[in-house]
């Protein structure tokens, strides 16, 4: 095999190991050379070893963030194109992924043709995700509630103090975010 006939290498990263072997099934049928770690230390190690080309990462490993790995995944190979995976959409993490250096974000549930559309497309620009309209309370509560999240690196325990909320209803409040989420502008 030539350099030329080279697959383009995909790293995955996700703790739900059900959810990466199916992945990485369906991304080997499409053409990608697919390495995949379930962890931030895992993906640390491998890293020593691949420079991938394209990166899918999810934003909750078990209870770290995995917006602490684009930045290790971008000084590994600075022309990588990440995607970030997420259970909860939030335009909070959403802007910090794309100014940490991911390329995209993604909401689960993702299938592979939506994985591959979004590590292909045009990278996504951080204004773009900033909201220019009118937010329900809903939204607004998600939206703090998702920044202080971040800003507590992804610790329920601590965001509930700060929040002076309980964890249980944190966590409740986590598990249903608002429908009316949308990561689109309001062109009104």
């Amino acid at each position: 095999m030539t350099v030329h006939d080279q697959l383009p290498s995909l790293l995955l990263v996700d703790d739900d190991i059900t959810f990466l072997q199916v992945m990485a099934r369906a991304m080997r049928k499409r053409g990608f050379e697919v390495y995949t770690a379930d962890t931030i230390a895992n993906t640390e190690r491998l890293l020593k070893k691949i420079q991938p080309d394209y990166a899918v990462v999810d934003l909750k490993l078990q209870e770290e963030s995995g917006l602490t790995l684009i930045p290790i995944i971008k000084t590994s190979n600075a022309n990588t194109n990440i995607v970030l995976l997420t259970g909860f959409a939030s335009i909070a993490t959403a802007v910090e992924a794309i100014k940490l250096g991911a390329s995209n974000y993604l909401c689960k549930p993702a299938d592979a043709d939506e994985v591959v559309s979004a590590l292909l497309c045009k990278p996504a620009a951080a204004e773009a995700l900033n909201p220019g309209t009118r937010l329900s309370v809903d939204q607004l509560e998600w939206e703090h509630i998702q920044k202080v999240l971040q800003e507590n690196n992804g610790n329920i325990s601590a965001t509930a103090r700060a929040l002076s909320m309980h964890r249980r209803t944190l966590q409740r409040k986590l598990q249903k975010p608002p429908a009316s989420v949308s990561l689109e502008p309001d062109n009104q």
